[in-house]
């Protein structure tokens, strides 16, 4: 999986629930899991839920989402920004030279699994927002969706089709109710 499709992962655990709400896909330390293969505590699934809002809020801030359902949970961009950056520097690697018939180089990482994950995730999305996709981050404006997503077609409007359905079903509900 790309960098730039796992942050957009990450941020969709949250999503949508249907009903007004948001859902969580990394509710407890099992979920996460299950979904990151690192061992979780209840302080790591804190930290990827800390980190999870200030990636959104970043998405959000770069893709000019406007308000929607998560609006309340979003961050500023300053804390937000803070948070992410801390993240990545929170597990430096090292690059370490042994020497030896040749001398070989070898990448030395002290962090705990959490702490990459947490690195790596932050990361993840640093290179989204600054690299060659960034300006085809897009927030999906279908009803009911709070989802991220990078466009890869000049008139791509939403994340999926379901979503460029539901839209038109509204779009079509709207129009004749009126």
């Amino acid at each position: 999986m790309s960098r730039v499709n796992r942050a957009l992962e990450f941020a969709a655990t949250v999503r949508h629930d249907g009903h007004g709400g948001i859902e969580d896909a990394l509710p407890t330390v099992a979920a996460l899991e299950a979904w990151s293969g690192v061992p979780a505590t209840e302080a790591l699934l804190h930290a990827v839920h800390d980190l999870r809002w200030a990636v959104r809020s970043l998405m959000a801030h770069a893709s000019a989402a406007g308000t929607r359902v998560d609006t309340p949970h979003l961050r500023p961009l300053d804390e937000a920004l803070a948070l992410v950056n801390a993240a990545a520097a929170a597990a430096p690697r090292a690059a370490e030279l042994r020497w030896g018939t040749p001398p070989t180089l070898h990448h030395v990482d002290t962090a705990t699994p959490g702490e990459r994950l947490l690195a790596d995730l932050a990361t993840d999305t640093m290179e989204l927002l600054a690299g060659d996709q960034a300006p085809d981050l897009r927030a999906c404006p279908s009803p009911r969706c709070i989802r991220f997503f990078v466009r890869t077609h000049p008139k791509q409007q939403w994340c999926k089709p379901s979503c460029g359905n539901r839209a038109r079903v509204s779009r079509h509900y709207h129009r004749t109710r009126d």
